[in-house]
């Protein structure tokens, strides 16, 4: 016998909605995210509650929250979405990749080198597919993954990070590691060391610092610590260009990515050089699991894959 609901009729575009309504919390950020207006996912929620027979939302404040029906939904949304798209992606490889879509992640730094030149790459060799870009550090470019608000991520993790993002946030994710990323020492060009080779961490525990982002002041402190010292940080800054200026003044100095460095202006009165051991971090490339079964993202994958690495003195990891 056939129940009411063996023949309910659960649209991919009702399950899209009732995921961005948990994902964001409003009907408004929703049809942001979605691209509709906020009458459209009103009627698409009324709808799909007609067929349910029962309410999928309910207010919450301001904004609304999801029934028990509607976190049901939600749960399954993903995995439903997720194989409709890839569905679409191998229809849009039948037709050359003339159409598409791929949201894009990536830490600043890499905003003014790796990212510039893959969407000038996938503009050249595929116009039809259109590339989306949100500047976010690795926990919030993972997460966003996570959540499918985001296809692929650039991010970055050092060895031995304690809060690093790639391990339990990123369970059930690909994580790709493509690069290393050297760490480089940057001096005042008429600092003691600037003629050396490389440079010891242990010889600069006198110097006052200049520390980035947290976790790479985090990863500094974890380096110095194996060198029997605790740097003495006078500043902070996220800016790179600002760390330069910094250190040509000769008030500090600092560790940071050649990444970073190839990113900012080229400044008078520093010299940058490598760490005696060699010390780095690792350029990964997050997507979800099975992503490369949809060819707009499993294109723009291997253009970055692609990419000549010694642009940015990166290493092939």
């Amino acid at each position: 016998m056939t129940s009411d609901f063996d023949r309910l009729d659960l649209d991919s575009h009702a399950l899209r909605v009732v995921r961005a309504v948990a994902d964001h919390g409003s009907i408004t950020q929703a049809a942001v995210a979605l691209g509709y207006s906020q009458p459209a996912i009103s009627q698409h929620l009324k709808r799909l509650e007609a067929r349910l027979g029962m309410p999928v939302v309910t207010r919450a404040g301001r904004g609304v929250r999801l029934t028990e029906a509607g976190r049901v939904l939600a749960r399954h949304a993903g995995t439903v979405t997720t194989a409709l798209d890839a569905a679409a992606g191998e229809l849009a490889d039948l037709r050359g990749l003339r159409s598409g879509r791929v949201r894009l992640a990536a830490f600043p730094s890499a905003s003014a080198t790796i990212v510039p030149r893959l969407l000038g790459t996938m503009g050249g060799a595929h116009p039809g597919v259109r590339i989306t870009y949100a500047e976010a550090e690795p926990p919030e470019a993972v997460s966003a993954v996570r959540k499918q608000s985001a296809d692929l991520a650039i991010t970055f993790s050092y060895p031995g990070d304690r809060v690093d993002p790639h391990r339990e946030s990123a369970r059930g994710l690909a994580v790709v590691p493509v690069w290393r990323d050297e760490m480089l020492i940057v001096l005042p060009a008429g600092h003691p060391l600037a003629d050396s080779a490389a440079v010891d961490l242990a010889d600069l525990a006198g110097e006052s610092w200049i520390a980035g982002c947290p976790r790479c002041r985090g990863h500094l402190l974890e380096l110095t610590d194996a060198r029997d010292f605790v740097p003495r940080i006078a500043y902070e800054t996220d800016n790179f260009v600002a760390v330069m200026s910094m250190v040509a003044e000769g008030v500090g100095v600092a560790l940071v990515p050649s990444l970073a460095v190839g990113s900012a202006a080229r400044t008078a009165g520093v010299v940058v050089r490598p760490t005696v051991n060699h010390d780095h971090r690792t350029i990964n490339l997050v997507g979800a699991a099975g992503s490369d079964q949809v060819p707009a993202i499993a294109a723009t994958a291997a253009a970055l894959l692609a990419l000549d690495a010694s642009d940015w003195d990166l290493r092939t990891v």
